[in-house]
């Protein structure tokens, strides 16, 4: 019963922290547009590149990142707060370890989705890049530092965030499933990374196309790499 509690008001807190609309509201704070009707109609920080500017978008990039970031941090500290305070007997260091993998991993899950499905935007919103790697970092850092190694190495080569994105989610499956890590993380970097991969949907076809522009081009043409989302 105390796992389920814990495991509700995790979902909950990061779900909500998930949806927190970062590039919606820089639009409308900064030019009073709502970012979703304007180049990949995304929240994500390279729309809000294309449409806002460079500083918006790092601004926006950190954020996302920082979300994902709470959630864990979040869940890592209230569960067994949580635990402690409504059980007779406080829990084992074994018992931690076993359940606590289980409430991150719901956790994990429910960042993406508020990213992607945000309440407060009739449930569209960004790609959950920025916010799955934010994730991965307090999860398990070599994981996280691989991930955005192989986004940073392929957007340096190709100029292409979306194929970059994809390639480090990836990744991301490749090192949690070839490292030592908990079962709970394994299932959660797989479906993270799977839910960010089917958010590219359109990207991936317009990337088998050569329609989308790279890095700092202006629109799709005929000599255009893929588009960045």
């Amino acid at each position: 019963m105390v796992f389920w509690m814990a495991s509700a008001v995790g979902l909950a807190v990061a779900y909500l922290l998930g949806s927190t609309p970062t590039g919606y509201l820089a639009g409308r704070l900064l030019k009073s547009i709502d970012i979703r009707e304007h180049g990949s109609k995304s929240t994500g920080a390279t729309n809000v590149l294309r449409t806002l500017g460079k500083w918006p978008a790092l601004a926006v990039l950190v954020v996302d990142i920082l979300k994902g970031v709470a959630a864990i941090v979040f869940v890592r500290w209230f569960y067994p707060w949580f635990y402690a305070i409504s059980s007779a007997t406080p829990p084992t260091a074994l018992e931690l370890q076993g359940l606590l993998p289980w409430v991150v991993c719901l956790a994990g899950l429910a960042v993406l989705l508020g990213h992607g499905r945000s309440v407060w935007l009739n449930f569209t919103g960004g790609k959950s890049a920025a916010t799955g790697l934010g994730v991965l970092l307090p999860m398990s850092w070599p994981v996280g530092l691989g991930a955005a190694t192989a986004f940073a190495v392929t957007l340096a080569l190709f100029r292409i965030v979306s194929l970059s994105s994809m390639l480090a989610a990836l990744t991301a499956v490749a090192l949690v499933c070839g490292l030592e890590q908990p079962l709970a993380y394994r299932l959660l970097v797989i479906a993270g990374s799977l839910y960010v991969i089917l958010c590219h949907r359109a990207n991936i076809q317009r990337l088998l196309a050569g329609t989308e522009p790279r890095l700092g081009d202006s629109g799709p043409g005929p000599n255009a790499g893929p588009r960045i989302s």
